[in-house]
């Protein structure tokens, strides 16, 4: 065992980029394709909505699994996620064979969705097996990496109008099952790494509701999980306005890609100012930008790619520090099952939003319809209030 003073290897930290980077890029893999199969197979505009919303319902049911059996914590972290990447290439190279039977493509979205939650939430838990010091600088680079594969759709749009669809399923499901092998070859069990448990944590789990403090972490990331995935369905709409073609692509992969920044300043704050502090300046931040959006709407254009911009960071930039908070506040022999049943919840919670939202468009104009989005920073900064005068006070 590796004394607990001793430095992380410096691999490590990249290598877990790495993987989560890859290991979740089967998430995006037929946004990017889809507006050829629209061309090709005469889907409408809103086959895109029900595929993603299949993979998003299979990642809430795998997250919710995973949490109730307690996988993470009963079974090596890194097998786990090797046999998660290899399913989801196998998903996604099932979903390559069948595309053209749409019902078919649902069901493997669906299952590649559940494979996701072997790599999402136990990807964090082992880093912060790794990061027993400095979890928050680290989790800021992880989560950095996914937000940038969230974007990454739009950045592919602009990019391969000459890439054949077949070529870009394929090479991503190659990149899951490389990132899987990669994590495994190179990273060994963390030294910090809790016993593994035999049993079912259903008290563990139970103290999502009655720890002070961990309520409080997960409280504010629903609040975070409300607004996160709505604004960024919603950004080409709000972009179309002013934008067009490859140039609203690129401006939407900016837009949602600058998330990261957010990640990385929040992680490197994070040691001096505390998670709690980093994650509420950041959502008060864009909940402001929400409820400033009937201004932005008559804005001039540099005004409103800034206003945009500042939205793009701050409203994923809590979200490593949430992450932190609630590794840290977790039960140490749980920490794989409470994070994992935190992000199914907060997933369905931003199903729910995105559902709402997108169908309100119909009705309600957009910059005031924004507005809405509000609610959640605003009920997150409420559930902070703990955690946030603890830091105060030390």
């Amino acid at each position: 065992m590796t004394p607990a003073s001793s430095p992380v290897p410096r691999h490590v930290l990249p290598v877990l980029v790495v993987a989560q980077f890859a290991g979740v890029s089967p998430w995006f893999a037929v946004n990017a394709v889809m507006p050829d199969l629209q061309r090709e197979l005469g889907w409408s505009a809103t086959a895109v909505g029900a595929l993603t919303s299949s993979l998003q319902f299979g990642f809430i049911l795998g997250t919710l699994v995973f949490a109730l059996l307690a996988v993470a914590d009963r079974f090596p972290a890194r097998r786990v996620f090797l046999l998660c990447a290899l399913a989801g290439a196998a998903c996604t190279v099932a979903a390559w064979a069948m595309v053209t039977n749409h019902t078919a493509l649902l069901a493997w979205r669906f299952a590649t969705g559940f494979c996701l939650a072997g790599i999402y939430p136990v990807g964090m838990k082992i880093a912060s097996q790794w990061y027993t010091r400095g979890l928050g600088p680290a989790l800021g680079l992880l989560i950095g990496a996914l937000v940038l594969g969230s974007a990454s759709p739009h950045a592919l749009r602009a990019l391969s109008a000459h890439l054949p669809w077949q070529t870009l399923m394929l090479a991503v499901a190659a990149l899951s099952a490389a990132a899987g092998l990669l994590l495994y070859a190179l990273l060994p069990e963390p030294p910090h790494a809790a016993a593994r448990v035999n049993s079912l944590q259903w008290q563990a789990l139970a103290t999502l509701a009655t720890d002070r403090r961990l309520r409080s972490s997960v409280l504010g990331y629903f609040g975070h999980m409300w607004e996160l995935y709505t604004f960024w369905v919603l950004v080409p709409l709000i972009l179309g306005a002013r934008l067009q073609g490859a140039d609203l692509s690129w401006a939407a992969f900016v837009v949602i890609g600058a998330g990261a920044l957010g990640c990385v300043a929040g992680g490197q704050l994070a040691p001096r100012l505390g998670s709690a502090r980093v994650a509420g300046v950041q959502l008060a931040t864009s909940g402001v930008c929400c409820l400033l959006a009937p201004l932005m709407a008559l804005a001039p254009d540099a005004v409103f790619f800034t206003w945009l911009l500042v939205w793009g960071i701050t409203v994923a930039g809590d979200s490593p520090q949430f992450s932190t908070l609630t590794a840290r506040n977790a039960p140490t022999q749980a920490v794989g099952s409470v994070l994992t049943l935190t992000n199914s919840i907060g997933f369905a919670i931003s199903i729910a939003s995105i559902l709402l939202f997108v169908e309100l468009t119909q009705t309600v104009p957009l910059h005031w319809l924004l507005t809405g989005l509000a609610l959640g920073p605003a009920l997150g900064l409420w559930a902070l209030r703990p955690l946030w005068r603890s830091e105060s006070a030390a």
